[in-house]
């Protein structure tokens, strides 16, 4: 195994393993409904557009779990960026418009930080066909806040009871 590759597994599963152990904290507050709800939206969300991007060439994943079977990176996917989102949401909980947009770079500076030397230093992501960190960024921001704005929809519904429990 190439030293640049046993370097990046052991980065990807340090990360893995950190996020699942900080998941149940992040998901574990009241109220407990919403969390899980920003929770499989982040999946949902994050995955559909992770498959999007591979499929068309711009990321490619070389070190990923099932790696025969899935084109995404399943530990960015179901828990790097769940729970990247669950505390945003949980910080942006009753921000007004501006402090949510504020509150983002916190987030995603160190996230395209992180991403960025990833995909110059290892073997974890390669960035194609023109992709950049400002591709990462945008992306990132726009993911952030269509799932914040989701969330936002849902906690109106429910509390003008609309919702069926």
């Amino acid at each position: 195994m190439r030293k640049k590759h046993k370097y990046s597994t052991g980065v990807l599963y340090i990360f893995t393993i950190i996020g699942i152990i900080l998941l149940p904290f992040a998901i574990v507050k009241r109220p407990f409904k919403d969390w899980i709800i920003v929770y499989l939206v982040s999946i949902i969300g994050n995955s559909w557009a992770d498959r999007y991007l591979v499929s068309r060439g711009y990321l490619k994943y070389e070190i990923r779990p099932f790696k025969k079977s899935l084109k995404i990176h399943l530990p960015f996917d179901y828990v790097h960026y769940p729970l990247m989102l669950l505390y945003y949401n949980q910080w942006t909980l009753n921000s007004k418009p501006s402090g949510i947009i504020l509150k983002l770079f916190p987030f995603i500076i160190p996230q395209v930080l992180m991403e960025t030397f990833a995909a110059k230093k290892t073997d974890l992501i390669s960035w194609k066909k023109g992709w950049s960190w400002q591709h990462s960024f945008i992306s990132l921001a726009i993911k952030l806040l269509l799932c914040r704005g989701i969330i936002s929809t849902i906690r109106m519904i429910n509390n003008k009871g609309l919702s069926i429990d």
